[in-house]
């Protein structure tokens, strides 16, 4: 089995970029903010909302971008899903709207078999304001995972699906099960399963999966 996670307010109880634009100014982290959320509520196009919020991040050093990566937190349960999945002998992997800098840190911490996200385009150690193309938009979660599925010879009725947002859509639908995880309404419909207590350990319930 493949299990693949949404980064933000999925494996983390963070949104990074909304971290990321507290470095800049108070006023540009309530802009930031609100975008992510009307983002993640299906509202705006994902791909042209990131890029408006990455404008806002033009400037930002290498420093700031380490320090907010230092500030996301696991969602509780974390660590027991994906050293669960594993032991059970299958695949857990990670795709993000967010960034690699962000997400890779966490991998490596986590174990994740892949991952995926977005790259910011920098010039010497600061942000430009914009973000490598093509971005990892709803349409590029689904492809991850029917690539890394693929990839192992794994059946997608044999994929799970964990996320919370609008760009999470496409990925739960294409997954053998989808499972909604403290998720916006617009996700939820789209769901098989729905988990809204803020424990990521409980996907293992779902799959009927032993914790260790």
């Amino acid at each position: 089995m493949l299990v693949v996670l949404d980064v933000d307010s999925t494996l983390t109880q963070n949104e990074g970029i909304d971290l990321l634009a507290e470095c800049v100014s108070p006023a540009v982290a309530e802009r930031v903010a609100v975008i992510t959320a009307h983002a993640m509520a299906g509202e705006l196009d994902f791909a042209e909302s990131l890029s408006q919020r990455v404008k806002e991040l033009a400037g930002v050093t290498q420093h700031q971008l380490a320090s907010a990566s230092a500030r996301v937190r696991l969602s509780v349960g974390a660590h027991t899903l994906v050293d669960s999945l594993h032991h059970a002998g299958h695949l857990v992997a990670a795709v993000s709207g967010g960034f690699h800098e962000m997400l890779d840190p966490l991998a490596l911490d986590l174990g994740l078999d892949f991952h995926r996200a977005n790259r910011f385009i920098t010039k010497g150690s600061v942000l430009t304001g914009d973000v490598e193309r093509p971005i990892v938009d709803a349409a590029a979660k689904e492809a991850s995972l029917r690539g890394w599925a693929a990839l192992n010879g794994i059946d997608m009725a044999d994929t799970v699906a964990v996320g919370d947002g609008s760009n999470d859509i496409d990925m739960l639908r294409a997954a053998g099960i989808g499972i909604a995880y403290m998720a916006k309404p617009v996700l939820k419909e789209a769901a098989d399963r729905v988990i809204d207590t803020p424990d990521l350990a409980l996907v293992l319930d779902e799959l009927g999966i032993l914790r260790i």
